[in-house]
């Protein structure tokens, strides 16, 4: 087996993830089997409990696990689906050699950082790639070079470089800011963060250099000369229109050195094909674009809006939007702004209402489902948004005054959406992570449905995500009505509340979606709207640029069709 230790310098959020996901997906299309691994250095066991301001999205994966958002972006370029085995953090780390000196297993030594932690992090990095069979393991370490809270891993790397040179690779990845006042691109942060690795007994053996701008040869040579590393193992990567370009950017250049430092035959690209189409579609002006309003609560850090908090919703609209050919011009939102003055969402040809947690901005949330459905504009909630929209018809068309979410009013005269009965063993407890309904869990998509009907146009690949189970599940599922069957990635602990069913339905809330039992509603739709969706279930996380996720692309559809 084979690693490529991915580092970072200067700066926080400059890219890594990217570099990672494009360098495996250009691996794996040589032929290799590849597997990227993410390492988080906070004292979480997971990410489940951390705010979205803080670290951006949550993603899940399909066995169940609550991991940071570059998962995510891997799983899009090497469209695979990973597993709790490609996210370590500190907290997991820690939890377990704890653990086995507890066990005794260490036979009586004292437990130290060095080799305990570090052989501990060997192993979980090797049982990522062994879990997935792999030739080639990614490994992006979190945070930026000189962090004292990293400091572990990169010894872990240092360590596995001394003990098989020829099977470790360091990529480190840094950024030359350019300083506008004085017109110069600046490359002394970077050798300071290649210096800082140096330290540390690491010496990169590539680079790759991040700008707002192509970097200009005497800088790469001044990179080379101070850095240390071979000037043809020094790569530029510019800020570029899409992600999606990465690989087309550093095809043929970064794989083809990481391979030839691995001692790995070279072999022809076979499946970047579809990719470069892909980017095509991409680059292609568009005559029709669509201006979509996402109504969130996670959006402001400080004085600044970030994306980061609902990027699989972000990369879902993108990837629907390049299948139908069409652009789209997002808006963020605060649902508290919306609150205020719906007047905020007019000129808007659609409406998304993502997931969420807690009481803040849900007023201004349902006012944003009332809007899109008395103005018969096309609107999708995801989780907490299909929640948001169980209470608006509650409240506006069903007649139950006060209908509410427990999550927000334990009190509601009419709970609407209440808390799942194996959930509330759990609050008592105060056992917060890892407790709630993860993963991918099995949906019946009801006949004649809006849903179906998306599923059927645009979610036929057998081999797309949404037809593969949960790994961990004990028996496969039986659908002995020959009904559509998907897997549907979850993250909620509250549910619609079947007492009110009938009530819903007598007033053309459809049921489109539900657990096999029928006990879980899975999805809804109004029956009078060309498209009123809500999932319990987020079809975001598994939406990618070469299998858009059908509800996204119906969505879109309609929006075109308004």
């Amino acid at each position: 087996m084979k690693f490529i230790i991915v580092s970072g310098g200067v700066v926080s959020g400059l890219g890594k993830g990217t570099i990672s996901a494009s360098l495996g997906l250009l691996l794996k299309s040589r032929g290799f089997k590849v597997t990227n691994v993410k390492i988080d250095m906070y004292i979480n066991i997971d990410a489940g409990t951390i705010r979205p301001q803080e670290h951006g999205e949550v993603f899940v994966t399909h066995d169940g696990m609550e991991t940071d958002e570059d998962i995510g972006h891997y799983e899009r370029f090497l469209h695979n689906s990973l597993t709790r085995e490609n996210y370590i953090t500190t907290g997991q780390i820690y939890q377990e050699v704890i653990r086995k000196e507890r066990a005794f297993e260490y036979e009586g030594e004292d437990v130290e950082a060095i080799p305990h932690l570090t052989d501990e992090i060997e192993r979980r990095i090797r049982l990522a790639g062994d879990s997935r069979r792999a030739d080639i393991v990614i490994v992006e370490l979190g945070g930026t070079v000189g962090e004292y809270q990293n400091g572990i891993f990169f010894e872990a790397t240092r360590i596995m470089k001394l003990k098989y040179p020829e099977d470790v690779v360091q990529l480190h990845v840094t950024y030359l800011p350019y300083l506008a006042s004085i017109g110069e691109l600046k490359s002394k942060p970077a050798q300071t963060s290649v210096h800082i690795l140096n330290g540390m007994g690491i010496h990169p053996d590539i680079m790759v250099a991040r700008s707002e701008n192509p970097i200009d040869q005497k800088r790469l040579d001044r990179l080379a000369l101070f850095c240390n590393i071979r000037p043809d193992h020094i790569f530029s990567a510019p800020n570029m229109q899409s992600v999606y370009q990465v690989p087309g950017l550093l095809e043929g250049k970064l794989d083809n050195v990481c391979l030839a430092l691995l001692h790995l035959k070279i072999k022809p690209h076979k499946l970047i094909s579809r990719w470069r189409k892909l980017v095509a579609t991409i680059e292609k002006v568009k005559k029709h674009k669509v201006k979509i309003a996402i109504v969130g609560k996670y959006f402001s850090t400080g004085d600044y809006k970030m994306a980061d908090s609902y990027v699989s919703v972000v990369e879902s609209l993108k990837h629907a939007s390049w299948k139908l050919g069409v652009g789209i011009e997002m808006n963020w939102l605060n649902s508290d702004d919306v609150e205020k003055d719906t007047g905020v969402l007019a000129g808007f040809q659609a409406i998304v209402v993502p997931q969420g947690w807690g009481s803040r901005g849900t007023e201004g949330k349902i006012r944003a489902v009332k809007y899109a459905r008395e103005n018969k504009i096309p609107y999708l909630g995801l989780c907490f948004g299909m929640q948001m929209a169980t209470i608006e018809f509650g409240r506006n068309v069903v007649g139950l005054r006060n209908a509410n979410t427990e999550e927000v009013d334990p009190k509601t005269p009419y709970p609407v959406i209440h808390i799942m009965p194996n959930q509330k063993e759990y609050l008592a407890k105060k056992q917060y992570g890892g407790t709630i309904r993860l993963g991918a869990w099995p949906c019946i998509v009801k006949k004649g449905t809006k849903l179906e009907a998306a599923y059927q146009k645009y979610g036929k690949d057998k081999l797309s995500p949404w037809f593969e189970p949960n790994p961990l599940a004990k028996s496969k599922i039986q659908n002995p009505k020959s009904q559509l069957l998907v897997y549907e990635r979850h993250r909620h602990r509250y549910e619609f509340n079947n007492a009110y069913l009938k009530r819903f339905e007598a007033k053309g809330f459809v049921i489109s979606g539900t657990s096999p039992d029928g006990e879980l509603v899975e999805a809804i739709e109004l029956a009078d709207h060309s498209f009123f969706v809500g999932t319990q279930f987020h079809p975001e996380y598994i939406s990618r640029p070469l299998t858009p996720h059908p509800i996204f692309c119906a969505f879109i559809e309609a929006t075109l069709k308004k």
